[in-house]
């Protein structure tokens, strides 16, 4: 498996197939939520499997200086073998080398325990957003 930001529309396409197909299909976010005003502003990234199939995304923009990833996702077949792991540690090196010392992200409750293995707590109550639980976590890149 391999992370690429995406630089063309294919990449792009690729990236929000796997949103479409995690977020819209599997949890009935509505279609015009889930693509956003922020997709020009944002990086994106995809997780390719070895077959150079798309299975994972996600994005982050820069927001009041600090680095806010989202859309993390990852297909049903690709999960449990460590692929979001790769997508968000490609975010936070990226976000490293922009010299953004911090990184947070609006995190559904059920991949709380994943994000806090990769080192982010939660600074925020529980609060709904497309009808789903989630909390707000945060990390400190400065030492990634």
């Amino acid at each position: 498996m391999f992370v690429k930001i995406a630089k063309t529309p294919e990449e792009r396409n690729d990236a929000y197939y796997v949103r479409r197909t995690v977020f819209v299909d599997e949890q009935h976010v509505p279609a015009e939520a889930e693509i956003d005003q922020f997709e020009e502003d944002a990086a994106h990234f995809v997780l390719y499997n070895e077959q150079e199939q798309p299975i994972g995304a996600g994005r982050y923009r820069i927001v009041d200086g600090i680095a806010k990833a989202e859309r993390i996702c990852v297909l049903a077949n690709g999960r449990g073998k460590g692929s979001g792991a790769l997508i968000m540690k490609a975010i936070e090196q990226d976000a490293a080398e922009r010299h953004i010392s911090q990184i947070k992200l609006s995190s559904q409750v059920h991949a709380i325990p994943f994000y806090e293995k990769l080192g982010y707590h939660t600074i925020s109550e529980e609060y709904m957003d497309q009808n789903i639980p989630h909390k707000t976590m945060i990390k400190d890149l400065s030492h990634t």
